[in-house]
């Protein structure tokens, strides 16, 4: 499986398909679709449908309302910048993972009384990076992180060589992507 999950901000619907197109010619087969934009429900519909081999998720899902529109749209996992027990609980109960931005001990121990071990780590270049997230690991050793934001070619492989990390995340992805399609 690739560990890299593109952060895509639709602002147009109509540039849905050529950014989806792009990712999966780069050989990324998933997106996390931003609810930041007005079309973001509508992106989702169309990814969903366009793109049915790929797995494509909501991020920056701050509320309980963006969280049930977006699993009405076809989101098959939630992102948020932080954590929201009624989102957390939403997930649940339809069985769709949840990765909460946690950046904290106390926020990490939140994470883990509603059930989650894979959490957002955003954004890890303000919060210290993968140094953090080492440090975090030795009282969590059951916490696997996301680290977003600062994420890109020149630091993706230390990352990603590490044990506790599910998969990093960032926008860079898809401009190198979008680049790469471009040319």
């Amino acid at each position: 499986m690739d560990k890299r999950i593109p952060v895509v901000v639709i602002r147009e619907l109509s540039e849905t398909n050529h950014i989806l197109s792009a990712l999966k010619n780069y050989g990324i087969e998933c997106a996390e679709i931003t609810f930041r934009t007005a079309c973001a429900e509508d992106a989702i519909k169309l990814a969903v449908k366009n793109f049915p081999e790929m797995y494509i998720g909501a991020g920056t899902v701050i509320n309980a309302e963006q969280c049930e529109r977006a699993l009405a749209a076809g989101a098959k996992f939630i992102v948020s910048p932080g954590l929201s027990e009624s989102v957390a609980k939403i997930c649940k109960e339809k069985n769709v993972p949840y990765y909460p931005g946690c950046v904290t001990p106390t926020e990490i121990m939140q994470a883990l009384e509603l059930g989650i071990t894979t959490v957002k780590f955003f954004p890890a270049n303000i919060y210290g990076g993968l140094k953090a997230i080492k440090a975090l690991s030795a009282p969590f050793p059951q916490v696997k992180f996301i680290p977003t934001g600062g994420i890109d070619q020149n630091n993706l492989e230390e990352y990603l060589s590490c044990d506790k990390i599910f998969a990093v995340g960032g926008s860079s992805f898809v401009e190198e992507a979008l680049k790469a399609y471009e040319k």
